[in-house]
């Protein structure tokens, strides 16, 4: 139980960093010298240097175990954190995400990993997403608290206070996180690079693009967009973005745990993805053609995306339930490294998209209507290919 203990601890931590930038972005556009392309340069570092890792950090899993990857990784967010809190110029920030990227990489595939080779593979689900919602809690702690934490204290104290938290968390791995069995080494598991049994997995194929498209739609939205939008669009301070974002927060929270059983409630996992993800589609058109959305509703948008687009769990459990358990490790990281590597392309994307129609003279309101229109439609297209996924039926 300590194992779980603190890696959920340390997950909670890396929720935090993927969503913390939507409170402090317009402070940290202000004081560092930032447009909205630096910005979203800025959020892409956290996930293109996360999912860089994300082979590597498999392959280590598969040798040398969770314990060692973790907290020797870990030490990168401590020295990323430090780094973004004394930032003076464009690169500081984004290198400083970059560092806190490569930090929380292994800390959910490690929960993942632990999971996988000590549970049976129905229970696999449920324990995913119940990380995901215990973890999500930094998503809370990134709205409202932190906002309290920066208006008193200022944005850059406050970054510098969690690089020493998160130093705390990483010797408690080091110290009470416990490896599992090793896994039984077969073929060209052997080889440090082979990646290749792990893309021959047919199954997997329809899956990458509800993974390269949902979880990145969503962090987007959480981690980038809904604090710029409720201050360019209905003019809120900070403590207020934190009030507004912190319904999406806890509605992604809420997703996690109910998604967690659905997959056995029902006999499947496609369809709970493919229709969760439908509806999170029905509430990014109604911000994509509603400029004049008063702020209720528009958080209440929000938190229908949070919530029914937290289906992270269930499309792990899913590309899981195809993986042999000599490439758990390198399987589960890649499908990981799908997701992030789909944040870290739309969020520099997105920046630009939303930077260029700024400098074109559009309106805030319509600048954001776009945006989520385009969100809709890449995440309806990841659905259509998904419905041609094999099904993983699960026991009821």
């Amino acid at each position: 139980m300590a194992t779980y203990a603190v890696l959920v601890a340390a997950y909670l931590l890396s929720q935090f960093f993927r969503a913390f930038l939507a409170v402090v972005a317009p402070e940290l556009a202000r004081d560092v010298g930032l447009d909205p392309t630096g910005l979203g340069l800025v959020s892409a570092a956290f996930f293109a240097a996360f999912a860089l890792a994300q082979v590597p950090i498999g392959m280590a899993f598969d040798r040398v175990g969770p314990r060692i990857t973790v907290s020797t990784l870990m030490l990168a967010a401590v020295a990323g954190s430090i780094l973004f809190g004394l930032a003076t110029a464009p690169w500081m920030p984004i290198a400083g995400m970059a560092l806190i990227g490569i930090g929380c990489a292994p800390v959910y595939m490690a929960s993942l990993y632990v999971i996988g080779r000590t549970s049976a593979p129905a229970q696999f689900a449920t324990w995913s997403s119940v990380i995901v919602g215990v973890g999500s809690l930094g998503n809370l702690v990134a709205a409202t608290p932190f906002a309290a934490a920066v208006a008193s204290f200022g944005w850059r104290t406050s970054m510098i206070a969690i690089g020493l938290l998160t130093l705390g968390a990483t010797a408690l791995v080091a110290i009470l996180v416990r490896d599992p069995p090793a896994p039984e080494r077969k073929g060209p598991a052997s080889n440090p690079f082979a990646m290749g049994e792990v893309f021959r997995v047919r199954a997997l194929w329809p899956i990458f693009p509800i993974a390269l498209a949902s979880y990145p739609i969503l962090a987007a939205v959480r981690g980038l967009w809904v604090g710029p939008y409720f201050a360019d669009v209905h003019g809120l301070g900070p403590v207020e973005r934190g009030n507004a974002v912190m319904a999406m927060g806890i509605a992604m929270i809420v997703g996690a745990f109910v998604y967690g059983p659905l997959d056995r409630l029902f006999g499947t996992r496609k369809w709970v993805v493919a229709i969760g993800e439908a509806v999170t589609v029905a509430a990014l058109v109604v911000l994509a053609t509603n400029a004049s959305l008063g702020v209720v509703p528009a958080a209440a948008a929000f938190a229908v995306i949070g919530g029914f687009g937290m289906t992270y769990g269930v499309v792990m459990a899913h590309a899981r339930a195809f993986l042999p358990e000599h490439v758990l490790g390198r399987g589960l990281s890649l499908m990981n490294m799908a997701m992030i590597g789909g944040a870290a392309v739309i969020q520099p994307i997105s920046g630009h998209y939303v930077g260029a129609l700024a400098s074109s003279g559009v309106a805030p309101a319509e600048i954001y209507t776009k945006l989520f229109g385009v969100f809709a439609i890449l995440l309806a297209a990841s659905i259509a290919i998904y419905l041609f996924a094999r099904d993983a039926r699960v026991a009821k």
